[in-house]
C-alpha cells in the first residue's frame, strides 16, 4: 500500500503548540485525513488528535493552545487502519510516558503486535505505528534511557520509517530516527525542528541538516547531535535552503494549483539556469552510455516519455523509460554498463529510491533529475540536475512537470553540443506559456463546466503528443475524480472505441506536427460515434466542437504549451465539481513508501 504522511517536531524556547500547528498546515499536502499533536506540559504529556482536516480538528481540539516548549505532530493519510480518532497519530505507550509519530510502513508490525499483546500491552488503534511506543516502554523498564531505547527498537523494525519520539522522563529532548523515509533537521536561534521536509519551518530557519538512512538525531533547545543506529557519532554539514517561505503560500489565489500554473513561465526560466559545464557532462554521460534507462512514476514518467522522444529526435539517442515500481522486476539482469536516470520532483519517491538501490547494487551509475536539493535521491546519485522550480504544494504536479520536460529538452540540445542554442530557444518558449494561459483560461473553464456531469473523458495523441494525452488524463482524474484515459490515437480501434457514446468528451492533442493528419483521422472516428471533439493545437478545424488554441512555435515544443490548458481544464473541472484541487482524496504529494 502506498501513502505519505507529514511529521514535525519542535523543541525550543517558544510555545510548541502554535509552531507545530502552523507546520502541520504546511505539511497537509502530504496527508489530510487525520491530525494530532503531543506536547510536554509541566509534569506530563498532553496528546490531542482526531480524524478530519487540520483546521477542523484544530478548532475542535484547540491544538494551537497546547502548552509546552517541546512537541511532535502528524498529519495522516490512512493505510493501516481506517480514518478514525484512534488511528490518528501520535500514538502512546500504555503508561502514556512515550508518544511517537511515524511516516513509513513497519512491515513486521503484526508479529511485533502479537508478541507485545501476549506480554500484556493494550492497543488502542489498528496502525502499525503503535507497536513503537510499546517497544520503547519495555526498553525504559529495562533501565535504558530514551536514546538507547530508540536504538534498540529501530533494530527490531522491518520496513521504512521516519520517527519522532517524545518521552516525559526526558522532556529536554526529542529523538528522531530514519530509514528510507525523509527526515530533515532545522536549526534556528530559538530551537530545533525535525520534519518530513523543510516546508513547515521555512519561516523559522533556512539552516538544515539531512538525516541519512539508519541515522538518528537527538534534538535539544540548543541544536542536534547525530548518530548511527549503533550509537556512533555522525558529523553533519549544515546546508542553507534557498527557497523563500512566501513561495509556499497561496499568494492571494484560491488554490495553490492555479498559483503554480501561473508560476510556470518563471519556473521554466529557472530550469534553464544550469551550470553549462556540469549540465553538458550530465548530458554527455547519457549520450555515451551503452544502455540508458529512465525510471519515474506518475507525472514524472510522462515527462520521461517526452524526454525519450526528444533525445531520439533531437540527439539521436535512444533510451528506455520504465515505471519505477516495475523496474525492480527487471533489475536482476542489470549490468554496470547500464546508466539509470531517475526523475522525481521530491527526490523521496520510494519506488524510485528502491530502483536506485538495486541499480547501485549491480554497479550501475545513477543520474537524477530532481527538484529538492539535499533529497535522498540527489544524495544517492552520482550526478544530479535540479529543476529549480521552488516548492510545489499542490498534490497535482504542474510547474515541476514543465521543468522536468524543459530539462529533457535542454539535455537533447546539450547532447548535440548546442546547450546555448537550447537555452535561447527554450527561453522564447517560456514567454509563450503565459500567452497559452491567457488564450485558454476562460475557454478551459467553459469546457470544464460544459462537461460537469460527464463521468468519462478520453485524451488521444500520437508521437510525443501521446505523452501529453497521458498527462492530461492523469490531471483530470486525480483532481476532479472523472474517469479519464490517455492513449495513443492509433490504439482507439483496438478496444476503446467501444466506450465512445453520444456526448463523450475526447481531447485531441493535435498541433500541426508530423502526426497531424493521422491524429485528425482518429479524432474523426470518435466524432462519428457521437464524441464531442476538443481539438488542442495551433490550427482549428471544422471537425472540432471545441478548440483549445496554442501559440505558434516550432513543432517540437508543442508539448510544453499543451500542458498549460490541459492543467487548466482539470483545475476548473475540479472546482466545478466542488473538489479541492490541492488535496485530492486518497492521494498525497509524493509517495515515500512502496
Amino acid at each position: 500500500m502506498r501513502f505519505m504522511c507529514g511529521i514535525i517536531g519542535y523543541i525550543g524556547v517558544k510555545s510548541a503548540g502554535p509552531i507545530l500547528l502552523d507546520g502541520l498546515r504546511k505539511l497537509e499536502y502530504r496527508g489530510y485525513d487525520s491530525v494530532g499533536m503531543a506536547t510536554f506540559e509541566g509534569s506530563g504529556i498532553t496528546l490531542k488528535k482526531d480524524a478530519g482536516r487540520i483546521d477542523d480538528v484544530a478548532k475542535r481540539e484547540r491544538l494551537g493552545d497546547m502548552q509546552g516548549n517541546a512537541g511532535i505532530g502528524h498529519t495522516r493519510w490512512a493505510t493501516h487502519g481506517g480514518v478514525t480518532k484512534e488511528n490518528a497519530h501520535p500514538h502512546a505507550s500504555c503508561d502514556g510516558q512515550i508518544v511517537v509519530v511515524h511516516n513509513g510502513i513497519i512491515e513486521n508490525y503484526s508479529e511485533l503486535r502479537a508478541a507485545l499483546a501476549e506480554r500484556g500491552h493494550f492497543f488502542r488503534s489498528q496502525t502499525d505505528t503503535e507497536v513503537v511506543p510499546h517497544l520503547l516502554e519495555e526498553e525504559l523498564r529495562r533501565g535504558n534511557g530514551i536514546e538507547q531505547a530508540v536504538r534498540n527498537v529501530v533494530k527490531q523494525l522491518h520496513g521504512s520509517f521516519a520517527l519522532l519520539v517524545l518521552c516525559s522522563r526526558e522532556p529536554d529532548k526529542i529523538v528522531a530516527a530514519r530509514r528510507e523515509s525523509p527526515l530533515i533537521i532545522g536549526l534556528s536561534d530559538h530551537g530545533t525542528f525535525a520534519a518530513s521536509d523543510a516546508t513547515p519551518f521555512l519561516g523559522q530557519t533556512k539552516h538544515v541538516a539531512y538525516l541519512n538512512d539508519n541515522e538518528m538525531a537527538v534534538l535539544t533547545r540548543g541544536g542536534a547531535a547525530y548518530f548511527d543506529f549503533n550509537g556512533n557519532p555522525v558529523r553533519k554539514e549544515v546546508a542553507e535552503i534557498t527557497w523563500k517561505a512566501e513561495q509556499a503560500t497561496k499568494g492571494g489565489h484560491d488554490y495553490f494549483m492555479i498559483k503554480e500554473i501561473l508560476e510556470e513561465p518563471s519556473a521554466m526560466r529557472n530550469a534553464l539556469l544550469q551550470d553549462r559545464k556540469a549540465f553538458t557532462e550530465f548530458a554527455h554521460e547519457i549520450a555515451s552510455a551503452k544502455k540508458a534507462m529512465v525510471i519515474a512514476c506518475g507525472t514524472a514518467r510522462h515527462s520521461a516519455i517526452i524526454g525519450k522522444h526528444l533525445l531520439d529526435r533531437v540527439a539521436g539517442k535512444q533510451v528506455e523509460v520504465m515505471i519505477a515500481s516495475e523496474f525492480a522486476y527487471f533489475a536482476d539482469n542489470l549490468t554496470p554498463d547500464t546508466l539509470v536516470v531517475c526523475v522525481s520532483q521530491s527526490g523521496e519517491t520510494a519506488d524510485v529510491l528502491d530502483g536506485v538501490r538495486k541499480a547501485k547494487a549491480k554497479g550501475c551509475r545513477v543520474l537524477s533529475i530532481v527538484n529538492v536539493v539535499g533529497s535522498t535521491l540527489s544524495r544517492l546519485s552520482d550526478r544530479a540536475v535540479y529543476l529549480n522550480c521552488g516548492p510545489e504544494v499542490c498534490v497535482a504536479a504542474t510547474k515541476s512537470f514543465i521543468n522536468q520536460v524543459t530539462v529533457f529538452y535542454l539535455l537533447a540540445y546539450a547532447m548535440r553540443g548546442a546547450f546555448d542554442e537550447g537555452v535561447t530557444e527554450l527561453t522564447k518558449v517560456s514567454e509563450l506559456l503565459l500567452k497559452a494561459f491567457e488564450l485558454n483560461d476562460a475557454r478551459a473553464k467553459a469546457i470544464a463546466e460544459r462537461f460537469v456531469k460527464n463521468g468519462n473523458a478520453y485524451y488521444i495523441g500520437r508521437g510525443v503528443n501521446f505523452a501529453m494525452a497521458l498527462e492530461g488524463a492523469l490531471k483530470m482524474k486525480e483532481i476532479s475524480y472523472v474517469h479519464a484515459e490517455g492513449m495513443p490515437a492509433g490504439e482507439l480501434k483496438h478496444g476503446t472505441l467501444a466506450l465512445i457514446e453520444n456526448g463523450t468528451p475526447v481531447f485531441l492533442l493535435n498541433p500541426t506536427d508530423y502526426t497531424y493528419y493521422d491524429t485528425l483521422s482518429n479524432g474523426l472516428e470518435t466524432k462519428a460515434r457521437g464524441a464531442v471533439l476538443i481539438g488542442v493545437g495551433n490550427k482549428n478545424n471544422t471537425a472540432y466542437d471545441e478548440f483549445i488554441e496554442l501559440p505558434e512555435v516550432p513543432e517540437i515544443f508543442y508539448p510544453l504549451l499543451e500542458a498549460v490548458p490541459l492543467q487548466l481544464v482539470a483545475y476548473y473541472a475540479a472546482v466545478a465539481r466542488g473538489r479541492d484541487p490541492d488535496r485530492p482524496r486518497n492521494l498525497a504529494k509524493s509517495v515515500t513508501v512502496k
